[in-house]
């Protein structure tokens, strides 16, 4: 199976961030954001305004080393949020559904949202904004960096 790559720019990320607090504003109000880190922070931060939410928790669930999968482990529990009964949870990203699954394992009351979803990973999240295939690689801002890459005539075809 061949990986497609998704690039996201920071406007781009923006933009997406806020459509989401938009869909996000009539299910409320929240008691806090919960951001998974890493890739929610930034997303969590940009709805927790959007949304005037000033209370906002972390959770750190690894599943990710790279590009390589691995078995779930959570480094950080969010405290504060008991079982979620009023919290919003924010991530980038929902994949396969492993980090859904176990954040909501964790706050099981709570409203998970995600900017992107892939199908595997849709049925775990209450709100997102866009859908993208499972064999996509989404590059987030965060983990690229702009570079010279020479024209395709150069190249080859």
């Amino acid at each position: 199976m061949t990986k497609k790559y998704f690039t996201v720019t920071w406007d781009q990320l923006h933009r997406d961030a806020k459509a989401l607090a938009w869909r996000l504003l009539e299910k409320g109000p929240w008691k806090g954001v919960v951001a998974i880190t890493r890739g929610g922070l930034i997303p969590a931060a940009i709805i927790a305004r959007e949304l005037e939410c000033r209370i906002i928790e972390t959770a750190s669930i690894i599943t990710y080393e790279e590009e390589e999968r691995g078995e779930p482990r959570v480094a950080k529990k969010p405290l504060a949020a008991g079982d979620g009964e009023g919290w919003l949870i924010i991530d980038d990203l929902v994949d396969t559904g492993t980090t859904a699954k176990v954040i909501r394992a964790l706050l099981p009351r709570a409203h998970f949202a995600t900017i992107y979803a892939k199908p595997a990973g849709r049925p775990t999240v209450d709100t997102f904004v866009t859908e993208v295939s499972q064999d996509t690689w989404i590059l987030f801002p965060w983990d690229t960096e702009a570079q010279f890459i020479a024209p395709i005539a150069k190249t080859g075809r």
